[in-house]
């Protein structure tokens, strides 16, 4: 039953990490950055940005330490 109740909070921390990483905005222009202004570095958004980061970190270190946990066979 705990296990269970453990792999289901398992998958769905990753497909909320998954989802929570794409809405990241991308951090680099690629080749078309070069020839453009720096202008966009600096954005309005940085709250919502180090909010997406705190969820991310948090949802990253719940699936990890429920995989150590799950792969190890410490629930029975």
């Amino acid at each position: 039953m705990l296990k269970t109740i453990l792999s289901s909070i398992w998958m769905l921390s990753g497909v909320l990490l998954i989802i929570s990483v794409l809405l990241h905005s991308p951090k680099g222009d690629g080749m078309g950055g070069l020839a453009a202004s720096g202008g966009s570095m600096f954005t309005s958004a940085r709250s919502a940005e180090a909010t997406l980061n705190r969820i991310s970190w948090t949802l990253l270190a719940l699936f990890l330490g429920l995989a150590v946990v799950l792969s190890a066979g410490w629930v029975g």
